[in-house]
């Protein structure tokens, strides 16, 4: 759970449980994208996350970058709404412009 008073905000990445899942959904603990709003953030016990994997296939709507030194894939096909409880650490933060405009497209 993420300590105290931080502010989380749309474009950090934290380590999230994402356990139960069911069938392909994403499982375990791993990073995620907060993509909800900072108003929302900051009003609600829950944040939309999208997870964060070195795996998986290839789409466009799963942006590819590099990540802590890795390749990486954001699974915007995965949007998951999760309580801040799920929040273990924060791992750092992806720059808006890489993500933000294929999230847009997918939700037109």
């Amino acid at each position: 759970m993420v300590k105290g008073r931080a502010q989380i905000k749309r474009g950090d990445v934290y380590w999230v449980n994402l356990d139960p899942s069911l069938a392909t959904e994403s499982r375990k603990t791993r990073p995620a994208l907060v993509v909800s709003p900072d108003d929302m953030n900051a009003a609600l016990t829950r944040v939309i996350v999208a997870p964060v994997t070195s795996a998986g296939q290839a789409l466009g709507c799963r942006p590819e970058l590099a990540f802590a030194g890795k390749s990486a894939k954001i699974l915007l096909d995965q949007l998951r709404s999760v309580d801040k409880a799920r929040l273990t650490g924060k791992l750092g933060e992806i720059e808006a412009k890489l993500w933000h405009p294929v999230l847009l497209q997918m939700l037109k």
